[in-house]
């Protein structure tokens, strides 16, 4: 199995949407201007001049914009700013501004690819991937940084932050969708440890977002979806201390009966423990629970009793350095494949009907049941904009496809995901967003969405970060 099925086996879940903002992904959705807002074309050359990055135009040597995702890369930007600093991305703003659709690329792993704005400015935050670990707790991080790089710094000091597994997905993408991870049932959302992000807004201005300064904004940055407020260039979060855990996995030939076992079992399972269920498409559907536990092999031996008997059984103590590199497997540059999501709030009455969607789907189609609740549910569902703080856990549909079968295989998405929705309601995560989500806002927001869109309004004015599924539109 690759990279990308062996993590959904062995437990991800922070595969996450790129801190993004740009254009819908079949045609560039150009914002409006207004009195104050410049029109025509960018000039390239006067931005080449501004920049301490490095700008490239379609053609250039070293021209490249694509995300992890091949099934994107039609959609083509006009340019490509390697950014340097936060007085670059406000040159990048200003250039944009009124003329061109802007997104930032960090992770390049925006499902929908929207970190590749069609003819447009795409701001690459790569080069702002510092990794500080400060005095106490805290760390500042580039919002260029990836997962793997974060772990790798704060191992050495004794800490970690939860976060999603895969190491080449951006922080902040991650961050600013939620941010569901390994730990989470221990230690809350990746968004719940941020103590200040800095951000340039729609009108070019810097700001810090904290709970002390811009505070609607700080609120909205914690699961409001990458790209809708400006571009972050730094964040600044509470670590915690990197556990000891036992990592697991159980294997089954089918999934209906596993996978009801697992959602009573999640629903009173204590914090310290975190499950994911991987089902299979095929003739009969497979399944594999997996997950980590922190605390020992002897404790969570006694907590798997409570399922079923696998076909097979893997169980071991990993310090939490290994356990990145466990979730994480084996290295892999990029994947095509198309997704979407739901939301489960409580135990399915009938695991079954689930099951059934896959049944006689190819074998690389996945639902992954990725457990909630614990220390997420500890946070008020409109105390950030993560909405979801009750849902008993969040489902993943993963469809992998060659980019020539990709408008079959959303077909055939669209299938599942609107069939799990009638069983479970029409939530979804947007980190794993979904350009044909039926009530795409209210899927992803829920509750928070007006709040939303008020601290969009004041933060960019002028929706220049407007794109095909921004709060904005």
């Amino acid at each position: 199995m690759d990279r990308r099925g062996f993590l959904k086996v062995a437990g991800l879940a922070g595969a996450s949407a790129a801190l993004t903002a740009c254009s819908s992904p079949t045609s560039p959705t150009p914002p409006p201007s207004s009195s104050s807002v410049p029109s025509g074309p960018p000039d390239w050359a006067a931005l080449r001049g501004e920049l301490s990055g490095r700008l490239a135009l379609a053609g250039d040597d070293g021209f490249a914009y694509q995300g992890f995702n091949p099934v994107w890369d039609g959609q083509k930007p006009a340019a490509v700013a390697r950014v340097a600093s936060a007085a670059d991305v406000q040159a990048c703003v200003r250039a944009a501004r009124g003329r061109v659709a802007i997104a930032a690329r960090s992770g390049g792993h925006s499902y929908a690819g929207y970190s590749s704005p069609s003819g447009g400015l795409q701001v690459d935050v790569r080069g702002l991937a510092a990794v500080e670990v400060l005095p106490g707790d805290q760390v500042r991080i580039g919002s260029g940084a990836a997962l793997g790089d974060v772990a790798k710094a704060l191992v050495q000091s004794g800490r970690c932050l939860p976060t999603g597994t895969c190491p080449s997905v951006g922080v902040a993408g991650l961050t600013l969708g939620g941010g569901i991870g390994v730990l989470a049932r221990r230690y809350g959302l990746t968004c719940d440890h941020l103590v200040s992000a800095t951000v340039v807004t729609g009108t070019g201005r810097v700001v810090t977002a904290s709970a002390d300064q811009e505070p609607d904004l700080f609120w909205a940055l914690r699961g409001g979806g990458g790209g809708n407020f400006g571009i972050v260039t730094e964040f600044v979060f509470a670590t915690v201390p990197a556990p000891d855990v036992t990592v697991f996995s159980l294997s089954y030939p089918d999934a209906a009966a596993p996978l009801g076992a697992w959602q009573r079992w999640i629903a009173d399972a204590p914090n310290e423990l975190w499950s994911n269920v991987v089902v299979r498409g095929g003739a009969q559907p497979s399944c594999r629970i997996g997950g980590c536990f922190v605390g020992s092999a002897g404790e969570l031996a006694t907590l798997l009793k409570a399922l079923p008997a696998p076909a097979e059984r893997f169980l071991q103590p990993q310090t939490y350095a290994q356990a990145t590199q466990y979730f994480a497997g084996g290295p892999i540059a990029r994947e095509s494949a198309v997704a979407s999501s739901r939301v489960l709030r409580e135990p399915l009455d009938d695991p079954a009907q689930a099951v059934a969607l896959l049944e006689g789907q190819p074998d690389e189609t996945y639902l992954i049941f990725d457990g909630l609740r614990g220390a997420v549910a500890d946070v008020a569902p409109d105390a950030t904009a993560f909405p979801h703080r009750t849902a008993l856990a969040n489902v993943q549909v993963y469809v992998k496809t060659p980019p020539e079968a990709a408008e079959e295989a959303r077909g055939r998405l669209a299938v599942i995901r609107d069939g799990l929705g009638a069983l479970t309601g029409d939530g979804g995560y947007v980190n794993y967003i979904d350009p044909a989500m039926p009530r795409w806002a209210e899927a992803y927001y829920g509750g928070n969405l007006a709040r939303l869109r008020e601290v969009a309004a004041r933060y960019d004015p002028d929706r220049v970060f407007a794109f095909a599924q921004s709060v904005s539109r």
